[in-house]
């Protein structure tokens, strides 16, 4: 086989890890994941607790940086660079397997939680061997497309091996075949409210509510609540009540307007057994 398929290959290979290094990262970093969640992940733990968040932004964006300048230029930093990124990233995984081996590589944010092992070191080293061969042959992004049967047979073997020293794999499977219900899966009330606002059903009712922020919320099973007092059309005072599903993306929201006393109007409309 060529050197020129074999390089191809790796750098399709190498852009496609540092995407998806750089966007789990990112997606991790600026989630809202319980206090002390970076501190199970990536060598930021061997920084001040302060320095964790930050560091993953700009290893997520040096990564971005990489993958860009593999694609886009054929100058030798961004090769070299890679070389340089992937080296570092396999000495500095040894060395927390060696000192925190209760946390997790980071690699690919939370979904690398399980802690560092041989397979999460093999692959940044495979990795480092792909970017050497991409910095050696002159490849350049425009050979991404139009690729030979014999990149696309080396692409394949790459993949395969990187699955296999990939325990993400394993825990992602896992977490599908386990996944708890909807009703015990944790989700904060600011990620459900803002759910709530882009919602039609938001919009269609904001002019009736006299408050920006909710007088009551709470959870029942898969449905949080959320009740903003408001001024009707007849001018008497009411409740309006919002209901968002927890799950799916693009989750149904439902409303009721409750005049007075009394939750069957608030029954009728959500559909759950409501302890309004």
């Amino acid at each position: 086989m060529a050197p020129e398929s074999l390089a191809t290959a790796a750098l399709a290979i190498v852009v496609l890890l540092l995407l998806l290094g750089g966007a789990a990262k990112a997606a991790t970093a600026g989630s809202h994941a319980e206090p002390g969640a970076l501190a199970r992940l990536g060598p930021g733990v061997l920084a001040p607790e302060r320095w964790r968040k930050p560091m993953m932004i700009f290893c997520a964006g040096m990564e971005f940086v990489l993958a860009a300048g593999l694609v886009f230029t054929a100058g030798p930093l961004p090769r070299w660079g890679t070389v340089a990124f992937f080296s570092v990233a396999t000495y500095v995984l040894w060395e927390l397997r060696r000192r925190r081996p209760d946390v997790g590589c980071g690699c690919f944010g939370d979904a690398s939680s399980t802690p560092v092992g041989l397979r999460s070191i093999g692959r940044a080293a495979v990795l480092a061997g792909a970017a050497l061969l991409v910095a050696v042959v002159p490849v350049t992004g425009t050979d991404l497309l139009t690729p030979s049967w014999h990149t696309l047979i080396a692409l394949g073997a790459g993949l395969a091996l990187l699955a296999v020293l990939s325990p993400e794999m394993e825990e992602t499977f896992a977490r599908v075949r386990h996944r708890a219900p909807c009703e015990q899966r944790p989700v904060a009330a600011p990620k459900a409210l803002s759910r709530l606002r882009a919602s039609n059903e938001w919009r269609s009712h904001l002019d009736l509510l006299t408050a920006s922020e909710p007088s009551d919320s709470w959870r029942e099973l898969c449905w949080r609540f959320f009740v903003y007092p408001a001024r009707v059309a007849s001018g008497a005072e009411a409740d309006v009540v919002f209901a968002v599903y927890l799950s799916g993306r693009r989750p149904p929201v439902r409303v009721a307007v409750v005049e007075g006393e009394g939750s069957g109007p608030l029954r009728e409309s959500i559909g759950v057994s409501a302890g309004y």
